[in-house]
């Protein structure tokens, strides 16, 4: 799958498109191809490492290289646990 990723902080500049594997599906997850998805302040405060606070856990490089959570799209598998989405 393609993805937008970040390897270091800062601002649009870092942002590669790439290749990354496909998320391992757990028992109680929903993987979703997404068609679309914004970026909201979280994400910006993540890619800037701005305030302070967003870089706990990880003061020299991004602890998540993918941004976004807001997203649209189709669900392509569940985990055995999930009742409450269908593919």
């Amino acid at each position: 799958m393609r993805a937008v990723v970040y390897d270091r902080y800062g601002g649009p500049e870092v942002l590669q498109l790439r290749k990354v594997d496909l998320p391992a599906l757990h028992d109680d997850q929903v993987l979703v191809r997404v068609h679309a998805t914004s970026v909201n302040s979280w994400d910006w405060d993540l890619l800037t490492r701005k305030p302070r606070w967003t870089r706990a856990g990880s003061w020299s490089k991004p602890r998540y290289r993918i941004l976004g959570a807001d997203i649209a799209g189709r669900v392509e598998a569940v985990g055995k646990d999930v009742d409450d989405f269908q593919r």
